[in-house]
């Protein structure tokens, strides 16, 4: 693969990061500004990010993983308190079924958030969680039920105020109760394979790893900032040897991580289900290993302040929490690679 941007790419990153900064919070208290949560997801509604994963007429979606993880990574760079991965997910699963997608559905989740809910009667046997939803009103979200070694796609009517409980600030998880009635997708041409929910799995990996690279940067460039300003001893705590090799050693993961993560956004479109499956594994075991590191460094430079609510590096760990568990954590996906790599199917002897 070319890992370079082509320029239309570059512009998107560009135009991206541009509006994530300038809509985005800038303190904690931002996320309780209704007015400028309101902005930002009209500015990305209308900019049609929402609708990158839709049906070109051909099939093929729209746009690119690519396109799609670098919104995601602009929205994470700036904590955007907005529904962006959960409608593009969902928007992918329901062309994949070949069905019109459901007004900003969201796909329903099993209770580890490690796949999507697979739902096999008329109603949700177990608790579930649709994650990333719009701020407000009622949603769809998308559910697999099996039918024979395929699956057919249904949804379940999610309320308002049925709210799950969330690390993450920036985006809404609401808890599916068992019980729900499970709706049919009338429009659906085709079943789903186990080859269109690896792939499906896939985007999800890239679009959480480009999430966990972009909270990676912003977290960064908020404590290098800090380090430059906040003065002990007379001097700038960045002149610190200590503070300098922890901020270093940060750099070099997000590097990382943002190396690992361009594969699996370029390989759901263009390699098999199953290759494209294991570069989404091994990016998203470095990226949530390394947030969760990059992060914690961010408030150990902050010090007494980064364990204050008022202080925004709690914001990016919370939301790096999430992130991390959605689609699988670094452990999760090292033991999937160790069932694809090296036929382990219940771990290393």
């Amino acid at each position: 693969m070319d890992t370079r941007y082509t320029p239309e790419q570059e512009e998107l990153r560009h135009t991206a990061r541009r509006l994530a900064r300038e809509l985005g919070p800038h303190g904690v208290a931002d996320l309780d500004d209704e007015k400028r949560k309101g902005r930002v997801a009209e500015a990305v509604r209308d900019a049609g990010w929402l609708e990158l994963r839709h049906d070109a007429g051909d099939g093929a979606p729209l746009a690119s993983g690519v396109e799609a993880a670098i919104i995601a990574d602009a929205l994470g760079e700036a904590v955007a308190d907005v529904s962006f991965a959960g409608p593009v997910l969902a928007a992918d699963l329901a062309r994949r079924a070949g069905a019109a997608p459901i007004d900003e559905a969201v796909v329903a989740f099993a209770s580890d958030l490690a796949g999507a809910a697979v739902v096999s009667g008329p109603t949700t046997e177990s608790p579930a969680y649709a994650v990333d939803c719009p701020a407000k009103g009622a949603v769809a979200a998308y559910v697999l039920v099996p039918e024979g070694d395929d699956y057919r796609l249904a949804h379940v009517r999610v309320e308002a105020a049925a709210d799950g409980s969330s690390a993450d600030l920036t985006r809404a998880v609401r808890a599916l109760p068992a019980g729900a009635s499970v709706l049919p997708v009338a429009d659906q041409t085709r079943l789903l394979t186990p080859a269109d929910v690896d792939a499906f799995a896939t985007l999800g990996l890239a679009l959480t790893s480009a999430d966990l690279v972009g909270l990676m940067r912003g977290v960064l460039d908020l404590s290098v900032g800090y380090a430059q300003e906040r003065r002990q001893y007379g001097v700038q705590i960045g002149s610190f040897q200590a503070v300098q090799h922890l901020l270093a050693e940060a750099r070099c993961l997000m590097e990382g991580a943002a190396s690992a993560a361009l594969y699996p956004a370029w390989a759901v479109d263009c390699l098999a289900p199953d290759e494209a499956r294991t570069a989404g594994c091994v990016a998203k075991a470095y990226a949530a290993r390394a947030a969760r590191t990059v992060c914690e460094t961010a408030v150990q430079v902050y010090g007494g302040m980064g364990n204050t609510w008022e202080c925004i590096v709690h914001v990016y760990l919370r939301r790096a929490l999430l992130s991390a568990q959605w689609f699988g954590d670094d452990g999760a996906q090292l033991q999937q690679l160790q069932r694809t790599r090296l036929g382990a199917t219940h771990g290393l002897s």
